[in-house]
């Protein structure tokens, strides 16, 4: 049971760093202004932002079509 917890913890790290690599290195793609501030905000809130907010999910797409 805690190995099972464990595997799915990794894997669910992996996809979490996975897109904000992706996002990170997509980003000139987006029509987000190109601040620092906002380009490591919109890369680390990611997953809440792709649920909550359709602007960002398009362009999230934007930047993984890479």
């Amino acid at each position: 049971m805690v190995a099972q917890m464990n595997v799915i913890t990794f894997g669910l790290i992996v996809v979490y760093v996975g897109g904000v690599w992706k996002f990170w290195n997509g980003f000139h793609r987006t029509s987000f202004s190109r601040s620092f501030p906002n380009r490591l905000s919109l890369s680390l809130l990611w997953p809440a932002l792709l649920i909550s907010n359709k602007s960002y999910r398009q362009n999230f797409r934007k930047a993984l079509k890479g």
